[in-house]
């Protein structure tokens, strides 16, 4: 069983956090053994307001949090204030250097950028995130237009509903296309199909 630990902030976008961890959560509740346990991780203990106002309550701290094997970094408005809060970059630097994978979905690219785990990569983010994250990441290919980029370890995904689609092909990468795809089907996503491969 994989951990997988997903960070959430104030003014985290909605579905940037939701969209994968249904995907981890469906797949998890439809297989046996769990192939993985899915969590919310914050800065604190206490409740994060999210976009459109919606109060959430992380699992965990980071201080107190199971160690991951997955993170992902989700996006929002609130990226433009912590992507210069020096405890969360500190901790997503910290379980960058242990973690299987690392993921972000949107503007979640900007912390990835904030701490080096794009240098040398390609990436992509939210159609409006591109000025940022060049700023952020001089050294990284970006890939406007992409749904999602994979470069083994980190994987970056396009705006908001795009993380439903990459956290899908991970599910694949980790599980086979068949599991991926059942997976889509309990949530009646139609729009994903398996990446070719070479």
């Amino acid at each position: 069983m994989r951990n997988v630990a997903i960070l959430i902030f104030n003014q985290v976008e909605v579905l940037d956090f939701a969209g994968p961890l249904e995907v981890f959560g469906v797949t998890a509740s439809y297989n046996d053994p769990p192939p993985f346990r899915v969590y919310t991780v914050a800065e604190t203990a206490a409740p994060i307001t999210a976009r459109q106002g919606l109060s959430v309550n992380p699992n965990y701290a980071i201080t107190n949090c199971p160690l991951p094997d997955i993170i992902i970094v989700p996006g929002g408005r609130g990226v433009r204030t912590e992507v210069d809060n020096s405890v969360l970059i500190d901790w997503i630097r910290a379980q960058h250097e242990r973690t299987e994978l690392t993921l972000s979905v949107c503007t979640g690219a900007w912390m990835l950028a904030k701490v080096g785990a794009l240098d040398g990569l390609s990436a992509t983010t939210h159609h409006a995130g591109y000025d940022r994250l060049a700023e952020l990441a001089p050294n990284t290919t970006l890939m406007p237009g992409e749904r999602f980029v994979d470069n083994g370890k980190v994987v970056t995904s396009a705006g908001v509903s795009a993380g439903i689609d990459m956290s899908l092909h991970i599910v694949a990468r980790l599980l086979g296309d068949d599991v991926a795809l059942a997976t889509a089907t309990v949530m009646e996503y139609e729009y994903w199909q398996p990446v070719a491969q070479a």
